[in-house]
């Protein structure tokens, strides 16, 4: 049998003082590593050495010494994983007990060991690297999140003094199944755990709030040691991971993909702002059933739905909005304390909202582009205020269908010659993620303002012509963060910092830009909702 002793002193004081980030550093080499490691002691002190990234772990042993006695805030987890077991380490499990164990001695605080490593261990070795350190015993599943519990139960049978289980999310719900883990087992056990993968980026957020003692991530992008590892500076300024705890509200943006979406930085930059004791996450659903199946279970207070998921989602509904049911598509759910699901259509606001800031819509004659989801959105709530709506589509019978259901026009492309509008609109993809496409010729633009839904890039090739000629131009931006804001309000009763959201997502997409109303410059960044 193994011995239950091992170094509880350090143990018990680690315990006390770990922040809820662990900041996973590599380097070439070992000066690297650790001038890495002092420049970012100051906001991450709790940091993870990966050894095994190395070419000869020995040489740091000096350098970590003299590092962890200049600076003794450092807490350090040395980690030196074999290759069979996912790190880079290609030496025997008594080689790798070595490396730890000197680095241990060198002064890091805490070692990891994978549990392949531990079993491969005599009892004696083991309970002597428990005297030099806090031991993590750590298990990787680098392909499911299966079998967590029966894992665990082994891990069990051998003592340490951190238990950390790492899988893999091929759904959202695999984040539920490690969350329920932690919460029944980490009242018994010091625990971490987390989902790799970008399914499982909710996981390293809300991980801690379920007991995990603490979360990894990277130094800065391109330094992830593990997929889906979001950088420590994103964890403690958008997600504010040290104050997430159980009254924690946790809203999220549900499509697939969400991978580039920039509603978790405008929403929580929002919260953050108006004190609202809540988090919002990037909900990578594959299946809308996956998501379902969460909803009730993390709970999520709130979802913005995204593509393709506005529509399918209805059904799933208990109520809905006037605006959800016309529109025939719901970007905007809240549950209730009871789990009921009600659903919104803000999409309208995002276009009515920078529209009526600049003119009166009643009796305003508007063109828009497009008959698909964001088209419905624009010539619904343009009619509601009143405007005269006329409809462009490549494909007439989809525009004689929304203008039949909405009152609207139609017109045929050989009509603009001879029409003049106040608003053109453009609801199309033309021009998504590109500069070159625009869905209109710039002689064809005969209005006073010209609004593109699309944000990305900011200035996309028809507001540069509709700009060229003098005309006013309105960034998708705009859409993007009125769309938000009354998501924000419904959520949480308050007025939303619309102000604050729009810098957030100027800044994010490198504006602003030269141009005749002052609009910005042109977006570098790609970016969905």
């Amino acid at each position: 049998m193994y011995s239950s002793q091992g170094n509880f002193v350090t143990s018990r004081m680690i315990r006390q003082r770990l922040p809820k980030v662990c900041v996973a550093v590599t380097g070439a080499d070992a000066g690297e590593m650790c001038d890495k490691a002092e420049t970012i002691a100051r906001d991450n002190p709790f940091m993870e050495f990966r050894l095994d990234y190395l070419k000869n772990p020995a040489i740091a042993y000096p350098k970590i010494k003299k590092l962890l006695e200049t600076r003794p805030e450092i807490i350090v987890i040395a980690t030196c994983r074999r290759a069979v077991n996912g790190g880079k380490f290609r030496g025997s499990a008594s080689a790798q007990a070595d490396v730890l164990s000197k680095a241990a001695a060198a002064g890091c605080q805490m070692i990891d060991v994978e549990l392949q490593s531990a079993k491969s261990l005599k009892r004696s070795e083991w309970e002597k690297l428990r005297t030099k350190a806090a031991v993590v015993l750590s298990y990787h599943d680098y392909k499911t999140s299966k079998k967590l519990d029966e894992t665990f139960e082994q891990m069990k049978q051998i003592p340490a003094d951190f238990y950390k289980i790492v899988s893999t999310a091929s759904s959202l719900y695999d984040n539920v199944m490690m969350m329920k883990l932690l919460e029944r087992e980490s009242d018994r056990y010091s625990m971490v755990g987390l989902c790799m993968g970008e399914q499982g980026i909710i996981s390293r957020v809300l991980g801690v709030r379920a007991g995990s003692a603490f979360t990894f991530a990277a130094v800065t992008p391109g330094e992830e040691t593990a997929p889906g590892q979001i950088i420590a500076r994103d964890l403690r300024d958008i997600y504010r991971i040290e104050q997430v705890d159980a009254a924690t509200k946790v809203y999220g943006v549900v499509g697939d993909p969400v991978a580039h979406s920039l509603s978790p930085l405008v929403m929580n930059a929002a919260f953050r702002r108006e004190s609202v004791h809540a988090v919002y996450l990037p909900l990578h659903a594959k299946k809308l059933e996956d998501l379902l199946e969460c909803v009730r279970e993390i709970p999520l207070h709130g979802l913005s739905v995204t593509m393709p998921y506005k529509e399918e989602i209805l059904e799933h509904l208990d109520n809905t909005d006037e605006l959800s049911t016309k529109v025939g598509a719901c970007n905007t759910v809240i549950r209730s304390q009871e789990g009921r699901l009600y659903g919104f259509n803000t999409d309208v606001n995002g276009v009515v909202a920078p529209l009526e800031s600049r003119m009166n819509l009643r009796s305003a004659k508007v063109l828009v582009l497009g008959a698909g989801g964001a088209a419905r959105a624009a010539v619904f709530g343009l009619k509601a205020r009143g405007a005269e709506v006329s409809i462009l589509n490549r494909t007439p019978a989809d525009a004689q269908k929304l203008a039949r259901k909405a009152q609207a026009k139609t017109i045929k492309s050989t009509d603009l010659k001879k029409l003049q509008f106040d608003v053109i609109v453009n609801a199309t993809s033309v021009g998504m993620g590109n500069d070159k496409d625009s869905p209109l010729a710039e002689a064809d633009l005969k209005a006073q303002y010209v609004f593109d839904l699309i944000y990305s890039p900011k200035q996309t090739k028809l507001l540069r012509m509709a700009a060229a000629k003098g005309l006013h131009t309105i960034s998708g931006s705009e859409m993007f963060v009125h769309q938000g804001a009354r998501q924000f309000e419904i959520w949480t009763g308050k007025p939303a910092p619309v102000e604050l959201m729009q810098q957030v997502v100027d800044k994010a997409l490198e504006t602003p830009i030269p141009e005749a109303n002052g609009n910005g410059k042109q977006a570098k960044k790609k970016a969905a909702r």
